[in-house]
This record gives structure tokens, sequence and C-alpha cells, in this order.
């Protein structure tokens, strides 16, 4: 018996978690090794990286999570509800969290080295957090909505998951928005081998 396709929205949120996943490992590995050679960091791509995080990760993942996904999960899985609760709790403190990250990042441009060791600190608590958040979230979060949702309900969390190009995480066939094209280009090139990645959104993950 063949098993059913993975929904849509589930194969977005995958590739979307490994396209964010893969920059917020390698950001401070990057830090670490132009410390190390002593070159200067590159503050527009940092700024582009932290700009992406904003507006795809940060107010539209989120926002189609806490809108479509969780609440519909809650009203199935009161089990859930603290689980829940958490994840949305980590949502509206990643909108703060990223905004005093890109201060401490225009402060580390504008005032020196006094003020890296403060934005790398923060931004090696955000990664942190922001990895557990996704890793719950496949774990507790996918499998039960994956047994519980009916097609339906699927059909909506396409709709809306698909709706959006993130520019890290297209489909196969689907062209980066124009507008952000620039925006991908300057993260990719700032990410070279063996920092680079090409998160894909055809396959499954187990």
């Amino acid at each position: 018996m063949s098993l059913s396709p993975m929904p849509l929205a589930v194969r977005v949120i995958r590739a979307e978690h490994d396209a964010l996943a893969a920059m917020l490992r390698t950001l401070p590995l990057l830090l670490a090794a132009q410390r190390e050679a002593g070159a200067a960091p590159d503050f527009g791509a940092l700024r582009a990286m932290l700009f992406y995080v904003d507006e795809f990760p940060e107010r539209l993942h989120h926002q189609k999570e806490s809108e479509l996904l969780f609440p519909r999960l809650r009203a199935l899985a009161p089990e859930l509800r603290m689980t829940l609760d958490e994840l949305e709790a980590d949502h509206a403190q990643g909108e703060r969290a990223i905004r005093e990250l890109q201060h401490s990042l225009l402060a580390w441009e504008q005032m020196g080295d006094a003020r890296r060791d403060k934005f790398e600190q923060q931004l090696r608590v955000y990664a942190a957090r922001y990895l557990r958040h996704m890793k719950r979230e496949e774990t507790e979060i996918l499998p039960r909505a994956a047994a519980l949702f009916t097609p339906e309900d699927w059909a909506d969390l396409d709709d809306a998951f698909g709706s959006h190009q993130d520019p890290l995480a297209p489909r196969p066939g689907q062209s980066v928005d124009a507008g952000y094209a620039p925006l991908r280009q300057r993260i990719l090139a700032a990410l070279p081998e063996p920092f680079g990645w090409a998160p894909a959104i055809s396959g499954s993950r187990a």
C-alpha cells in the first residue's frame, strides 16, 4: 500500500525550517571564522540575513502557524494546550528578539568592536531558542496534525502556506519574487562553501 503524499503545508514548513536552521547554524560559524582570520564583517550581508528572518519566518511563517495551524490543533488535541501556549509565547518573543538583534548589529556597526561580543552572544541565544522551537514543532506538533487533520483541514493549510514565496526555500518550478531576488543572492553569496546550503521542498524528510 502506498503512503499518502505529504501535505504541501508540511513540506513548506519543513523546507522553511531547513533554510532558517541552516542560516542560524552557519552565522555564528561564519563570524567565528572571520574573527579568527581577522577579516572585517560584511555588515550589509548581516543586515540582509536579519531582515530576512524578520520579513519571512517571523512575520509570515509564524503568523500562519498561530492563526491557522495551532488553533485547529488546539481544538482537536487539548493535551497539547501547554505546548501550544509555549510555542505561541515563542512567536511573540521572537518578534521582540529579532528587533533587539538588529539593534545590536547596528550598534556594532556604528560603535565598533566594543559592541561585537554583545551581538554575538545575543545571536547565539536567539539561534538556540529558534532551533529548539522548530524542533518542537516538527516532533510534537506536525505528527499530531498528521494524525488528526482532515483532508479539508490540509486543503486550507496548503492554500495558506503555499501562497507565499520564501526566497530561501522556493518550491520546484517556483521562481523567487523579483523584489526579493537581490536579498536571496546577497545572503547566499555571504555563505560560501562549506557554509552554503540548498534547501529543497520537493522531497519528504523522515
